[in-house]
């Protein structure tokens, strides 16, 4: 017996939970398919217990900072609690809350693996072996997110490495951790581990979170340096055996070594379409899904009308949970409006567009310093053909930075449009500046003119001041 919804929506992780609520709210009929626990990677494998075991390494730190606090702190962390911290964050990896969510907002929730079978069909393997069929009346949408990346290392399959999601959800803390990778969850994990009290070594080949601003990964490997991990750039390992004594052991190709209890591997990420039945509309299983701005797939999908949607990281076009939820608001929304022959606002700021992947994706990095970035570097917005003026300030010569920590570290950039006066791109570098990020993303996604951002009083005295600073080091208007 095959059963009839509106909307297919295969993955129940925040992007496809999205997807299915805007829809819903617009009155479609909608079933959601999950093979895991309802909230997805970000919930139990990614953003939230990731952040749980960084955050109290970084109240620590934060805390020894300022004078009369750091009297005050005599201990380490108890990793013990920290874990149990993360446990509550991750809700001791069950889902029964989720759950609730999904029927309280109206979607049919069905376990078990999804994969495509035809034009709007999809076939459910549930746990117990048993096939489900699907059809959408509408369209079918692929929220199934990505997966970490194993890199073509001999023998590194052999020694059974860690990727983020055992990282994450370590019970026992190894005493060394070697960590292959430079971008930010290899970032992330050596400011964590090193916290948690493992020996932690990373060697990152093209240097640490290279598409950043180089100054931002200078940063943070001085105090990762200085917190007592070991930071090998340039380097990249050949070959990953384990010893008599069970330490894993990485042959790097400058003809070191590197002796570690566990190894993690951050190397990038693949999608997760091997098992997903696309070949049989015409793509190609195991790839990336390239989608138009209203998230509908590109190429040939066996049929007239479009129904096949790819949200989230799966399309490859910024792999960030909010730019995920970002794309699948966009999409619920279009796909309601396409169901029910209702206009599609495809302009620069319709409602029904994912236009924001494109040079205006916001993200944080929580090492220590904190790296807050949006839109272009000074580097990628030369190679896009920008006239730009880049403007920088130490941040540590802000006030309400001077009052924050003592001895605050940091640098601050924006990068400006000199054909149009508009801020294209920032990077905050610096404790505590995530919050800063926002007031960056207005102004770079609203194009507000520096001449106008002049009258956008920063309070005093904070952090925010920086935002004076920078203008005043631009120029002020003539």
């Amino acid at each position: 017996m095959t059963e009839h919804y509106d909307l297919i929506v295969i993955g129940a992780g925040p992007v496809g939970e999205n997807v299915a609520d805007y829809a819903t709210k617009r009155g479609l009929k909608v079933a959601i398919v999950e093979s895991e626990l309802v909230g997805g990677e970000c919930s139990y494998w990614a953003c939230m217990p990731s952040k749980a075991l960084l955050r109290s390494g970084l109240a620590l730190e934060s805390a020894k900072r300022v004078a009369g606090a750091t009297e005050a702190v005599t201990g380490d962390l108890d990793v013990a609690a920290v874990l149990k911290r993360r446990d509550s964050f991750v809700s001791d990896y069950e889902d029964k809350g989720q759950v609730e969510w999904l029927e309280s907002a109206g979607i049919d929730l069905v376990r078990g693996h999804g994969r495509i079978t035809g034009v709007r069909r999809v076939t459910v393997t549930s746990p117990d072996g048993d096939d489900i069929e699907l059809e959408a009346r509408a369209a079918v949408a692929v929220a199934t997110g990505s997966a970490a990346l194993l890199p073509d290392i001999d023998g590194l399959a052999d020694i059974e490495p860690w990727t983020s999601r055992e990282a994450t959800g370590v019970t026992e803390v190894p005493a060394s951790l070697a960590i292959i990778g430079g971008g930010v969850v290899a970032a992330e994990m050596a400011t964590a581990f090193t916290a948690l009290g493992s020996d932690v070594t990373i060697i990152a080949r093209s240097g640490l979170l290279s598409p950043m601003e180089p100054f931002a990964g200078e940063l943070v490997v001085a105090q990762l340096e200085k917190t007592g991990a070991t930071v090998k750039l340039g380097a990249s390992p050949t070959r990953a055996a384990r010893d008599d004594h069970g330490l894993a052991v990485l042959t790097l190709d400058d003809g070191t070594e590197v002796h570690a209890e566990q190894v993690l591997v951050a190397t990038g990420r693949t999608p997760r379409t091997q098992d997903l039945g696309l070949a049989s509309v015409g793509l190609e299983d195991g790839d990336w899904i390239e989608v138009d701005d209203t998230l509908l797939v590109a190429g040939d999908t066996n049929s007239d009308s479009p129904w096949l949607y790819a949200v989230g990281d799966v399309n490859h076009r910024a792999l960030l949970t909010h730019q995920g939820k970002y794309q699948a608001r966009a999409a619920g929304e279009v796909i309601a409006a396409r169901a029910q022959g209702g206009e599609v606002l495809d302009g620069q700021w319709g409602a029904h567009v994912a236009t924001a992947d494109n040079g205006a994706v916001p993200q944080v990095t929580f090492t220590d310093p904190e790296v807050a970035s949006i839109g272009y570097t000074e580097k990628t917005a030369k190679e896009a053909g920008f006239t730009i003026k880049t403007v920088d300030y130490d941040l540590g010569s802000v006030s309400g930075a001077a009052l924050q920590a003592d001895g605050y570290t940091g640098r601050a950039r924006m990068i400006v449009d000199e054909d149009r006066k508009v801020i294209i791109g920032a990077t905050f570098v610096g404790q505590d500046v995530a919050d800063l990020l926002h007031s960056a993303t207005v102004a770079v996604v609203g194009e507000v003119p520096v001449d106008r951002l002049w009258h956008a009083v920063p309070s005093y005295p904070t952090i925010s001041e920086v935002w004076l600073r920078l203008l005043e080091t631009y120029g002020r208007p003539s």
